[in-house]
């Protein structure tokens, strides 16, 4: 059920919010589990176990852990576990195939099973809230919590549950108690929503249809031009779709009554990596940082220790969202050049003007996407070798204009205008106080309005005509 389906919107968000609101506060808390739960298993009741035996097994180390003497020992049982499980359902098979090459390359002749395992919607997700959640109280960060229905709502909570983004419980404990919603703060998070479900069906789904129209040629076949248009439209397609979705999500806790940290800030601007990764996707960099790169030693050590540290985090990023040698390469390319801006390299980049650093901060990302974007690394290569013009591919068999129509030219143009804060600074311009600026005011809140009214009829449109949906980071 996502965000962007008929059934979400029409039926299950409404009546959701509805009896949200009327219950009395005391039921809240176990009526959105209920309705989470149901959310998590329209789509995955044969893995809805996993989900709930994640949740018992945290709730009963975190309890553990406040009472025992040997909190760490504790803490390594609940994160290898929490780790296991995670390796199991996302990890065995890649494993078993990839043992099985190296045992063939020895002759041996014994061979391992590769087990056919449904991957859990959202398990790198609700792992990471876990295994953050442990540490935190071990750490003294966050008081064990003491109600199941609470802690299980943290884990559960439907905006967040299958794609982050990854919330830590110290940052909401106390809304889990006690949360008042205000018409404004209901408007904001119904704005926001908007917002987010406008991204995904205005602009990353149009982007997505081309560049997996492009992607599904054979990279030889494929001329630079339009291998530079399919990454082109999957770059604006991932930023799109999965802010679009962050957007959806914390629009829909602000509803609630929940108020969570930002996901993404406008990363495209970076002029460097290091800069991207704190606007991309940031729940996840930061939890990495803070859960990982601090207690490895960080910069605290010596310098190529700190650039052995930075790829080894961008390594297991690259392989948390997903068992392929490809995910592990664009990790390793991120962590690279997080590495090398630390070193003489670094210091020339912040030496170039703006527009330089900026293009130099694109290509790295677009060249990195590949990777991302490819089934394999074989792939990753070709494709890259179609962007640069080394196939001889004959331009007339998938010609340019095939892919470049008019749909998916305004699309990319509203990318482009997306990816800026053009539209936060022109709010900005009316948020000055004073009797100058009332006039301004309220006509930006009526532009506002309209837009929003806009965006969302256009939206439902393509809701309601059943297009192309996907979500992609419900992949991992």
């Amino acid at each position: 059920m996502v965000f962007s389906s008929p059934i979400f919107l029409f039926l299950y968000l409404p009546l959701t919010l509805a009896l949200h609101f009327i219950l009395p506060q005391r039921l809240r808390n176990f009526f959105l589990l209920l309705a989470s739960l149901f959310f998590y298993s329209w789509g995955e009741v044969a893995s809805c176990w996993v989900v709930v035996v994640s949740v018992v097994l945290n709730y009963s180390f975190a309890a553990w852990i406040d009472v025992s003497p040997q909190k760490n020992k504790v803490l390594a049982l609940g994160v290898f576990a929490n780790l296991l499980l995670l390796g199991w359902f996302k990890y065995a098979a890649f494993i078993a195939e990839n043992m099985n090459r190296v045992l063939e390359q020895f002759g041996a002749s014994l061979a391992l099973s590769s087990p056919a395992i449904h991957l859990p919607l959202g398990v790198s997700f609700f792992t990471f809230h876990s295994i953050s959640y442990l540490i935190d109280v071990k750490r003294g960060n966050a008081s064990v919590q003491k109600s199941f229905i609470d802690f299980a709502l943290y884990i559960l909570l439907f905006p967040q549950l299958i794609a982050g983004p990854i919330i830590r419980y110290k940052d909401i404990a106390h809304q889990l108690r006690a949360r008042i919603t205000s018409r404004h703060d209901f408007a904001l998070g119904f704005y926001r929503f908007v917002i987010g479900l406008g991204k995904k069906m205005l602009i990353a789904n149009p982007l997505g249809e081309t560049a997996d129209k492009i992607f599904t040629v054979a990279a030889t076949d494929l001329t630079g031009p339009v291998a530079w248009l399919g990454i082109l439209t999957y770059t604006f397609q991932i930023y799109f779709d999965f802010s679009g979705y962050s957007d959806m999500a914390i629009g829909l806790m602000r509803m609630l009554g929940f108020r969570i940290l930002e996901n993404f800030n406008y990363p495209y601007l970076s002029r460097s990596v290091r800069e991207f990764w704190r606007r991309w996707h940031i729940s996840l960099s930061t939890w990495f940082r803070d859960y990982v790169y601090i207690p490895l030693g960080g910069n605290r050590q010596s310098v190529w220790r700190s650039y052995v540290n930075l790829v080894i985090i961008f390594v297991l990023c690259g392989f948390w969202h997903g068992a392929s040698w490809s995910f592990l390469v664009w990790g390793l390319w991120h962590g690279i050049f997080l590495a090398l801006e630390r070193t003489s390299f670094g210091v020339m980049i912040e030496r170039c003007s703006r527009p330089v650093q900026h293009v130099y901060l694109i290509l790295v990302v677009m060249i990195g996407w590949a990777f991302f974007r490819a089934d394999t690394l074989s792939q990753s290569f070709l494709y890259l070798r179609a962007m640069a013009g080394l196939t001889g591919a004959n331009p007339l068999l998938y010609p340019l204009p095939m892919y470049l129509d008019l749909y998916t030219s305004v699309a990319i143009m509203l990318a482009v205008v997306g990816s800026v804060p053009v539209w936060r600074g022109f709010g900005a311009r009316y948020r000055v106080g004073g009797e100058a600026s009332t006039f301004a005011a309220v006509g930006w809140s009526a532009m506002q309005s309209v837009s929003m009214v806009l965006i969302l009829a256009l939206s439902v449109c393509f809701v309601a005509a059943g297009t192309y949906n996907p979500f992609i980071y419900f992949r991992f």
